[in-house]
């Protein structure tokens, strides 16, 4: 899927007190650490496709990040055995690269849990067949996606198209739920709307409310329209509505976070109880970092040169690990024009990542560019 990477515009908004002292001493809801133990903090990666596979999860982990997402799983696909039985499955590269003990495992930082597995379907009958596979992979919550808004998805009536089909909206989440154990939480990402219509608007609050009166732990709400896509500011107001007319609900927001101080800014405007990054964790594992930091008190600390050659480095061995040399140095490429932005020379870098031909170029410019004596 492609998306505009590039941050949005955002509206000014200011608050009574600095971010760094709201984010200072903040907590997560206890309800959802108990749902999905683990989740401590009130932040996470969100799925993004073509992005967030295991090797960035990974990465992002050892960077502080609790809790992950994956990219939006097609129900059919995983019925068939394609993509999602094998690259997707949160514990394969444990089993890869690890010694098999999970302990050891965790310690080395091959821990890919507590994860969701996104799913994303029209059939009611299909997406259940797609849980319950989800389930035998050793998922912590199944999430289901009514949020996606490529053109393709919308050919299937799948994703944030389903907004346009509440009682076909609905019937899949009932069926999903009916399926997961009670045990393993159910959530759904949402847009706000398919657009700005009357009736758009009380399609979602039909299948926002319906989701929670199914059992569904918590809801992901992205501030725009499905018919935006990604252009435009997310609309952190409607968030924060939804949040004041549901207070007894637990609700996430997503839209607009590029950097830490964004998720405590969220949080504070919006009243979420936690903020999926996606785009802003894209060549930047940092920031589940700083936010950590900025939650004690401390100064978010940028990430040295040493650090981000190492962080290149890892995800291109647990990539590498995933998909092959071949198909990782290609996601790589796009990954390093990303995290280039971290450096002196950002620009003269994400030059010569966009150059790159070969793994040997990408590796060129690591050795060049973030020496390992610096």
């Amino acid at each position: 899927m492609s998306v505009n990477l590039d941050p949005t515009v955002l509206t000014c908004r200011r608050f009574d007190r600095p971010i760094e002292r709201i984010a200072e001493g903040m907590t997560l809801d206890s309800r959802i650490s108990q749902l999905a133990p683990g989740f401590d903090a009130p932040f996470f990666q969100a799925g993004l496709a073509g992005y967030s596979d295991a090797a960035m999860r990974l990465v992002a982990r050892r960077h502080g990040c609790p809790y992950c997402i994956t990219e939006a799983l097609l129900d059919v696909t995983l019925i068939n055995g394609g993509k999602g039985r094998v690259r997707e499955d949160p514990d394969l590269l444990a089993a890869e690269c690890g010694t098999g003990d999970p302990d050891e495992n965790r310690a080395a930082g091959l821990d890919d849990h507590p994860i969701a597995g996104q799913i994303m379907g029209t059939n009611p009958d299909e997406m259940a067949r797609g849980c319950e596979i989800l389930v035998s992979m050793n998922y912590d919550v199944i999430d289901v996606n009514f949020a996606c808004p490529v053109k393709k998805i919308r050919k299937r009536n799948r994703g944030g198209h389903l907004l346009t089909d509440p009682d076909g909206a609905i019937a899949v989440l009932k069926a999903v739920r009916e399926v997961v154990p009670g045990h393993i939480p159910t959530s759904v990402k949402l847009r706000r709307s398919y657009d700005d219509t009357p009736e758009m608007a009380c399609n979602f609050e039909r299948i926002f409310n319906a989701a929670y009166e199914l059992g569904y732990a918590w809801t992901t709400v992205h501030g725009r329209t499905v018919q935006q896509k990604y252009v435009g500011p997310s609309r952190w107001e409607f968030v924060r509505d939804l949040v004041k007319r549901h207070p007894d609900k637990i609700i996430f927001g997503s839209g607009d976070v590029f950097q830490a101080h964004d998720i405590f800014a969220m949080i504070e405007f919006t009243g979420v109880h936690a903020v999926g990054v996606a785009r802003g964790c894209i060549g930047n594992p940092w920031i589940f970092r700083q936010a950590r930091q900025l939650m004690a008190g401390e100064e978010s600390v940028k990430p040295t040169l040493a650090e981000q050659r190492q962080a290149l480095l890892d995800h291109f061995e647990l990539s590498v690990r995933l998909h092959g040399e071949r198909r990782a140095s290609k996601m790589m490429r796009k990954f390093g024009i990303k995290f280039a932005a971290h450096h002196p020379e950002p620009a003269k870098v994400k030059a010569e990542f966009i150059q790159c031909k070969s793994i040997a170029d990408w590796h060129e410019v690591i050795t060049q560019q973030y020496a390992s004596s610096v």
